[in-house]
C-alpha cells in the first residue's frame, strides 16, 4: 500500500470518483489507500460537493510551506509520550477531526476537540493549543467559545492561574445530558403545533408522532447516560494479552 502524501493524479481520481457517486471506501480501494485518507482529504478540502483536485493539491502545498516557514525554533509541539509514533498520532488526530466534522462540528472546533481528547492530561491552555495546531489565538478563542456553549469543554484555573480547557468524563456526561434535553425541547415544540394545526389533521398527526419519537429518544439517552456514567471514571479491564505483556 503506498504511503506518503497524495499525488495530484490521485486527487484527480478522487474528484472523478466523487463525480461518479462512489463511496469513500470504493475510491480508497481503487487508489490502494486507507479509507480514512480519502475521507480526510475530501473533508478538509470542501467536502464531497465542492472538492476540486487542483485546489486541494495547491492548498496542501501551501499548508506544508506555511508550516515550514512559520514554525519558530523551540516552539514545536513536544514529542509524544509513552513511546508513541508521532506520525501515527498525527494521522489519528486528523481522522478523529474528520469524524467530528462529519457529525456536524465546524473544522476548527473539531481540531481543538480532537487535540484535547488525545492529550493525556485532558486539558491544555490557549497557548498550548496555538502551538500544537499552529493557528492564531483568535481561532482558538472562537473554537473554545463554541465548544463551551455546546457543553463539550469547561474552563479551569491551574496552580499558575492560567486558564485551561478541559475534557473529561464529567464534561462528556453533561454534554450528553444537555443534548438530550435539547432533543426533548424539540419534542415539546413539535407537540405545540398539534393544537395550532388542529388535532387529527395530517400535519398534526405527523408532529405528534415526531414528538412521541423524540420523547422516547431523549428519555432513553438520559436513562442510558445515568446508568453508564461510572464507565467514564473507570479504567478498562486488562485483557489477557495485556496481562501477558506485563509479565
Amino acid at each position: 500500500m503506498p504511503g506518503g502524501r497524495l499525488t495530484q493524479q490521485e486527487r484527480q481520481q478522487i474528484a472523478l470518483g466523487l463525480a461518479d457517486g462512489l463511496a469513500y471506501a470504493e475510491i480508497a480501494r481503487r487508489l490502494d489507500r486507507p479509507t480514512s485518507t480519502v475521507t480526510r482529504e475530501v473533508m478538509r478540502n470542501g467536502g464531497p460537493t465542492a472538492y476540486r483536485a487542483d485546489l486541494a493539491h495547491r492548498a496542501t502545498e501551501q499548508r506544508a510551506h506555511r508550516r515550514g516557514r512559520t514554525a519558530p525554533r523551540g516552539t514545536q509541539a513536544p514529542a509524544p509520550a509513552h513511546g508513541r509514533d508521532a506520525e501515527a498520532v498525527r494521522a489519528y488526530e486528523e481522522t478523529l477531526t474528520t469524524v467530528l466534522m462529519q457529525s456536524g462540528a465546524p473544522k476548527m472546533m473539531s481540531r481543538v476537540l480532537a487535540c484535547l481528547y488525545t492529550t493525556d492530561a485532558g486539558s491544555l491552555t490557549a497557548s498550548e493549543l496555538v502551538q500544537r495546531l499552529q493557528v492564531s489565538p483568535a481561532s482558538i478563542s472562537k473554537a473554545i467559545a463554541f465548544l463551551e456553549s455546546q457543553g463539550l469543554v469547561r474552563r479551569e484555573r491551574d496552580e499558575r492561574r492560567r486558564e485551561r480547557y478541559v475534557v473529561d468524563g464529567d464534561v462528556m456526561y453533561e454534554s450528553m445530558i444537555a443534548s438530550a434535553r435539547g432533543t426533548a425541547h424539540l419534542g415539546e415544540t413539535a407537540r405545540q403545533g398539534v393544537s395550532v394545526l388542529g388535532p387529527g389533521t395530517p400535519a398534526a398527526v405527523r408532529l405528534e408522532n415526531i414528538a412521541r419519537f423524540v420523547d422516547f429518544i431523549s428519555e432513553s439517552i438520559i436513562r442510558a447516560a445515568e446508568q453508564a456514567r461510572e464507565i467514564l471514571h473507570s479504567r478498562p479491564e486488562a485483557t489477557s494479552g495485556d496481562a501477558a505483556e506485563r509479565r
